[in-house]
């Protein structure tokens, strides 16, 4: 699979150049969006349209109507269909309602098309755009469809509910590399992988793993990793030491808006989402709704992300003249409410004003800010399709989590340290993930959600440590089926493997 980005904005590299001949018009899905979604798509498309975009929009209905109408996708079938048919996305902000089970659409669409990557460029507009950090230049690589992001939720007892993080290693390799083959591209000198690897030792550890071993593929690139909290106080604090960052889904939500405040403004950025045949391209700030129908939002996110679709569709010469008068209007301090100063706005214009502005300004270069030359590039960014390799995987027990309303763990430890089946036995009790039993602390606090690990153990016989023991299903099966006659609400079970000898599942903190 290849694409290509470019100075921040996307482009098909050679081999695609045909898909999108100059001479046709291209066609995109054009989604208005809620709040102040249809002002700033309107004085969005003006822009191209003046600029002489070759394009054809079209509009598709998806939002928050959608999903009042009943739809809990909140897209409806046409649009899936002139997705399909255009392959290209250009997406105002959009309302989710609250409650009811609504999906985020923006995640919807996400894992629905494969738009694994989220591209977010940041550049200070200094002095322009109000920042204390002039000279930032950070690009951060977002994994799109995994992680918390899932969003697969359950209510288990009356105390507990959980969320299931899910990293997998294909999802890793693709965004990984994909970080790496961006710098090595487009001139940049540093990866930073941001984790939480020394909580998360299994799904963020597999993150980092796979960034070490895509790393060492990349000698001329600078590869570093950071804890996510630190890391994300070392951005808002010193941005000019990044240059890009790769992280997964929750962490790169994060991190981006962290970035895009601390550059001057959540209104000014846009980002891509890129995948292997679909591209959509959007304003990272949200529908705003206490400010819509005023005519007084900031285009320049949503006009930005369209700047980037030109250069994505080969249309990079009308991107630059675009983003070259953005600059410019800019410049010389024709500034919406939300960037306005004292020092260097010379006007507060409206939406629709700035987007005259810009058109006054089309072929006209910044003269202090750094003019946009999408078309000098020639990046190339390649992903490998991914190759599973098989590994030996053998069942050592299985966690049961059960809905127990006592608060002695001794009480439902002694109870179930009866209770076998052939090899199983019950090895400890954690709750909220900290050991209680056998000999947990009296301090620990407990709710009615216990995990009771089942497996079958010899001691080594030199070290006297534990040794696990492979077990059949069956052995489970039988657990469970006496579990159940004793009376216990089983509520969840996991398996414990190993794979490749190696054990592939966490320890109860204190065990």
């Amino acid at each position: 699979m290849e694409t290509g980005l470019l100075n921040g904005s996307l482009k098909r590299n050679k081999s695609h150049q045909t898909i999108y001949k100059t001479s046709e018009k291209v066609k995109i899905a054009v989604a208005q969006g809620d709040g102040i979604g249809p002002e700033i798509m309107k004085a969005t498309l003006k822009i191209l349209e003046a600029a002489g975009a070759n394009i054809e929009p079209n509009f598709i209905e998806l939002g928050e109507q959608v999903y009042l109408s009943g739809n809990t996708s909140g897209i409806k079938t046409e649009a899936w269909e002139t997705i399909g048919d255009t392959k290209i996305i250009l997406k105002a902000p959009v309302t989710t309602p609250q409650g009811k089970g609504y999906k985020s659409l923006n995640v919807t669409l996400r894992k629905s098309l494969g738009l694994f990557a989220n591209v977010r460029p940041v550049t200070a507009l200094h002095p322009y755009v109000k920042t204390n950090f002039p000279n930032m230049d950070v690009v951060i690589v977002r994994e799109n469809e995994e992680d918390l992001y899932a969003g697969i939720e359950h209510q288990q007892t009356d105390d507990v509910v959980q969320c299931l993080k899910l990293i997998t290693r294909p999802g890793c390799e693709r965004i990984v590399r994909y970080a790496f083959e961006y710098a090595r591209a487009f001139g940049r000198k540093k990866v930073t992988c941001m984790i939480k690897d020394n909580i998360m030792k299994l799904t963020d550890g597999l993150f980092h793993k796979v960034f070490i071993e895509i790393a060492a593929e990349y000698p001329d690139i600078i590869n570093e990793s950071q804890i996510i909290d630190i890391g994300a106080a070392h951005l808002a604090a010193h941005p000019e030491r990044f240059d890009v960052i790769v992280t997964s889904n929750l962490y790169g939500d994060i991190i981006s808006d962290i970035a895009a405040e601390i550059g001057g403004s959540v209104g000014m950025a846009g980002s891509a989402n890129i995948g292997k045949n679909i591209a959509m391209f959007e304003a990272i700030h949200g529908s705003a709704p206490d400010i819509a129908g005023q005519n007084i939002a900031n285009p320049s996110g949503l006009l930005n992300a369209a700047t980037n679709m030109l250069a994505y569709v080969g249309q990079t010469q009308i991107a630059d003249n675009i983003k070259n008068a953005w600059l410019t209007t800019l410049e010389e301090g024709y500034h919406t409410a939300d960037i306005y100063n004292s020092q260097f706005s010379i006007k507060k214009v409206s939406t629709s004003e700035f987007a005259d502005a810009i058109i006054e300004r089309l072929g006209e270069k910044p003269q202090k800010l750094a003019a946009s030359e999408m078309t000098s590039g020639t990046g190339r960014i390649t992903i490998p399709e991914y190759k599973r390799k098989e590994a030996d995987k053998q069942l050592l027990g299985v966690d049961v989590f059960i809905d127990w309303k006592g608060s002695n763990p001794e009480e439902i430890g002694d109870m179930l340290s009866g209770i076998s089946a052939f090899k199983l036995k019950l090895k400890m009790i954690t709750n909220r993930g900290v050991k209680v039993y056998p000999k947990g602390l009296k301090e620990t606090y407990c709710t009615d959600h216990w995990r009771c690990r089942f497996v079958a153990m010899d001691a080594d016989i030199e070290t006297k440590e534990p040794v696990y023991k492979p077990v059949e299903y069956e052995q489970v099966i039988a657990l469970l089926s006496k579990l159940h006659n004793e009376g216990m609400d089983v509520i969840k079970t996991e398996n414990l493997y190993e794979f490749n000898g190696k054990r592939a599942f966490s320890l109860g903190q204190g065990e």
